[in-house]
């Protein structure tokens, strides 16, 4: 192992890259861009960006190590930005940097008992938890799954996450032709089933061959009840999970769900910490955790990869919007697990945004292959820069 060195430089980068179409397909309805670039899904009343906005963590040590992080920044990116500028970074300069999961629990009890246990503030924890781990990993030599104890796989199956078109057939035909391009998972989003919930899982499950493994993100919409009487309905279609049926706080509701609805259960995108993650599953029995690397970091991804293997959960990590540093991370450690028997894949975001990075990262015929080299695997390329925000 290299001798210790220090943290020379931290640099938060707000980037935002340009789409057609807005994430999860066209607006609907009443949906309208405001002056700021945001609208609103009607269907579950959260708030979108038009564009793929995230925030990156440049770390650079005294002996010109360089390691990179990224997470959440679709939504006032500059909240995260401020965090990191005003809390993180001054203490943070001329520490050593050989040990990010210690770091992560001091800056975590910075703010602890105000309030700033996840957030903005848990995702600026994870861009410097994640940019931290690449540069211990690069120093040394070794892929971030080196730096974790090992890699068990260098291939994750994928499931599609999303049917961006307008319509009932044509969201159909879309996942016929993912399903034809090997992809047996496919997930659909409630947010934009116009056409039902339920109408939609049938409709998908008629079209599509047996042994097609369908999905549904229910976007935390409803009240247990409800969520109970959509689980019925969906039943028959054998789903192979729905997914955060409740409100995030609604701890209470998650929990019926899962142990009544007879169907499988995942949740956590959400999450930024195994406590976060304790509190749902001391109560609910989750068929799969989700943990997204965006909001965990590293250290308390693998923290809840634990918790969930302990509690009898399988674990299927999230995949959000942003240029491929996160997601090349979670692959990392995705790949490392006892067992990882899918990763989320947004084909709407992942594919046309590695052109902006340097990375052996892709996703094709089913399955991820994770990055190789040194690190996450992934540095970003002189075409990101085109698209970073002044700030």
């Amino acid at each position: 192992m290299p001798q210790p060195s220090s943290i020379h430089a931290i640099e938060p980068i707000v980037v935002a890259l340009p789409r057609d179409v807005p994430y999860l397909g066209p607006l609907g309805p009443g949906e309208e861009v405001n002056e700021r670039g945001y609208f609103i899904r009607r269907g579950n009343r959260t708030i979108y960006p038009t564009v793929d906005r995230s925030v990156l963590v440049k770390v650079t040590t005294a002996d010109g190590a360089v390691g990179w992080g990224e997470t959440y920044g679709i939504i006032a990116p500059d909240a995260v930005v401020a965090l990191l500028r005003d809390v993180m970074i001054p203490i943070l300069l001329r520490r050593t940097a050989d040990d990010p999961a210690s770091i992560y629990s001091e800056l975590y009890d910075l703010m602890r008992v105000r309030g700033g246990s996840g957030g903005f503030y848990g995702d600026a924890l994870a861009a410097i938890d994640i940019a931290l781990w690449d540069v211990k990993a690069r120093r040394a030599g070794v892929s971030l799954a080196q730096a974790l104890g090992g890699a068990r796989v260098d291939r994750i199956p994928a499931y599609v996450s999303g049917l961006p078109m307008a319509t009932l057939p044509e969201r159909v035909q879309l996942a016929q032709q993912w399903h034809a391009r090997g992809f047996r998972g496919i997930k659909y989003a409630a947010v934009v089933s116009r056409e039902g919930v339920a109408a939609e899982m049938h409709a998908l499950r008629a079209a599509l061959p047996p042994g097609a493994d369908l999905m549904v993100d229910l976007h935390w919409q409803y009240p247990a009840d409800e969520a109970l009487a959509l689980a019925r309905a969906l039943s028959a279609a054998e789903p192979y999970f729905i997914e955060a049926p409740c409100a995030p706080e609604d701890l209470q509701g998650l929990a019926r769900v899962a142990n009544e609805s007879g169907l499988p259960v995942a949740a956590g995108e959400e999450w930024r910490n195994e406590y976060e993650a304790a509190m749902r599953l001391d109560h609910a029995r989750l068929a799969y955790v989700q943990p997204e690397m965006a909001h965990t970091g590293v250290s308390q991804f693998c923290a809840i990869a634990r918790l969930a293997h302990d509690r009898g959960a399988g674990v299927i990590p999230h995949a959000t919007i942003g240029v491929g540093i996160f997601l090349a991370a979670s692959l990392a450690v995705a790949s490392t697990l006892p067992a990882c028997p899918y990763h989320e894949y947004q084909h709407s975001v992942f594919d046309r945004n590695l052109q902006f990075v340097d990375t052996t990262m892709r996703c094709a015929d089913g399955f991820y292959d994770v990055a190789a080299g040194p690190g996450h695997g992934v540095t970003p390329n002189p075409a990101l820069w085109q698209h970073i925000v002044p700030g």
